[in-house]
């Protein structure tokens, strides 16, 4: 990795652990996920999965966060992983999603917690305890500060990590997850963080 590379990781990092509006931070942040729609400014409007159309303000030091994709093989032994996951009969989760977070972010927002990608489903940010091959797919054993979660990751399921973006990326047809967005008193938003696909990529958040 070359050195501009790790000092841009490492800022990115710092500001990731100041901010209170990362992706996985908070658990009763308004969420937006959607397309960009058209740039205007600071501005972008996005269409998002329910259709309707939503005006997001992003701030001069709005952090932009690119997401790109990424291969189970990257999941090792004390890698931080954040998982969204279906909890099963036999107490369980089954990802639907994995996101290996770059040694800058370790320890951001861990823990276990409600998430609304789909009814019931959930969210871990964890350190990978022990990673082996199972009937159904790779089985994880993930520990956070409060306990541990095993978690059947099936073949299919989306794995991604993270890069530093830039706002020039931000344009029609790119698609982005938003958390932490703030209401305005006109309807649309306020937002510090937005995380958006490189490449055609689908946030899967």
């Amino acid at each position: 990795m070359k050195v501009t590379t790790r000092h841009a990781f490492a800022a990115f990092g710092v500001a990731a652990g100041l901010s209170g509006t990362f992706a996985f931070a908070q658990t009763q942040a308004t969420r937006l996920r959607g397309t960009i729609e058209r740039v205007d400014g600071s501005a972008v409007t996005v269409k998002s999965r329910d259709g309707s159309e939503v005006k997001v303000e992003l701030p001069k030091d709005a952090m932009v966060v690119g997401v790109v994709k990424s291969s189970l093989a990257e999941v090792k032994q004390g890698s931080f992983v954040g998982v969204t996951g279906m909890p099963q009969p036999d107490g369980t989760q089954r990802a639907l999603e994995v996101h290996i977070f770059p040694e800058a972010m370790r320890g951001t927002g861990e823990g276990h917690r409600p998430w609304d990608l789909r009814p019931q489903s959930t969210m871990t940010n964890a350190s990978v305890e022990q990673t082996v091959s199972s009937v159904n797919g790779q089985m994880l054993t993930v520990k956070y500060k409060d306990g541990e979660k095993k978690i059947v990751v099936p073949p299919e399921t989306p794995i991604v990590t993270y890069a530093p973006g830039d706002r020039s990326e931000l344009k029609p047809g790119v698609k982005v997850f938003v958390n932490g967005a703030e209401k305005q008193p006109d309807g649309s938003f306020k937002a510090a963080r937005i995380n958006y696909g490189k490449d055609g990529l689908t946030p899967p958040m």
